[in-house]
């Protein structure tokens, strides 16, 4: 009998030792399979800042003298790898939503993971029909999961079918500057889908008739009856708040090349 009883004593401990195994391989398993801090945190580590301009109107993507043709430019040239400034026509939204999925597809497999999606640094900025699209992009992005740290409208006209006055719950800071005169004229009102997580930085209102700016690139027929909403989207007061914006949602600056002296031999 004490033998018999030694031998089930073993078989006990045998069996405890089996099933806190089969327990810290089953929490090992889970572990591996959670997303954890540290591969989201890789994530963003990789991923650069990505900023799209959406333009206005019939305004094309080659048009220089627009400011966000400009700006799109200009980040990128001081940048570098940190930031994919993106420049798209208002008519292409499809395709800035395709390509900033491409952009957080790191592994590229073809799929967004909750790691890529979380890790996301993304600012949207447009004028006039741009800026409603700046809404339903950021909308589009918000039902996938992909946060948004800032969207800045433009004197934002709505599209048929899209609702540019509500900030979606997935957009961290929201802005809208905006005009009242003229046959075109900006959204005077944007609000916070949920203010919970979305802070609207201010509704910004503009005056060009008291205080007119100079139009370049815009057409006569433009001039003519879309002084004020042509006016807006060429001032340099707004731009300059609306680069402040969009910079600081940027890394520092990419170190530029310095160029070596030359001394001319004595």
């Amino acid at each position: 009998m004490e033998k018999i009883g030694r031998i089930a004593a073993v078989a006990t401990l045998a069996l405890v030792c089996v099933c806190a195994g089969a327990r810290v391989a089953s929490a090992a398993g889970e572990e591996a399979a959670a997303p954890t801090p540290s591969s989201a945190a890789a994530a963003a580590s990789l991923q650069p800042v990505i900023v799209v301009g959406l333009l206005g109107g019939w305004i094309h993507a080659d048009n220089c003298c627009d400011h966000i043709v400009q700006l799109t430019a200009q980040l990128n040239r001081e940048y570098g790898a940190g930031v994919r400034a993106e420049l798209f026509e208002n008519h292409q939204r499809e395709q800035a939503r395709d390509r900033i999925l491409a952009l957080l597809d790191l592994d590229g497999d073809g799929a967004v993971e909750q790691d890529e999606a979380r890790a996301a640094r993304i600012v949207i900025y447009g004028e006039s029909w741009g800026a409603s699209e700046t809404v339903t992009l950021a909308r589009e992005l918000g039902a996938r999961g992909i946060p948004v740290l800032l969207t800045v409208q433009i004197d934002s006209v709505a599209k048929p079918g899209e609702n540019d006055g509500v900030a979606p719950a997935n957009v961290a800071q929201a802005a809208n500057f905006y005009q009242l005169h003229g046959i075109l004229h900006g959204r005077p009102e944007i609000r916070a889908e949920d203010a919970s997580h979305t802070e609207v930085i201010g509704n910004f209102r503009f005056d060009y008739r008291r205080h007119p700016v100079p139009v370049r690139g815009a057409s006569w027929f433009a001039r003519t009856f879309f002084r004020s909403h042509v006016s807006i989207e060429n001032d340099p007061v707004v731009w300059s708040r609306i680069e402040a914006l969009i910079r600081s949602k940027l890394p520092a600056p990419a170190a530029q090349p310095q160029v070596a002296s030359v001394t001319s031999p004595r």
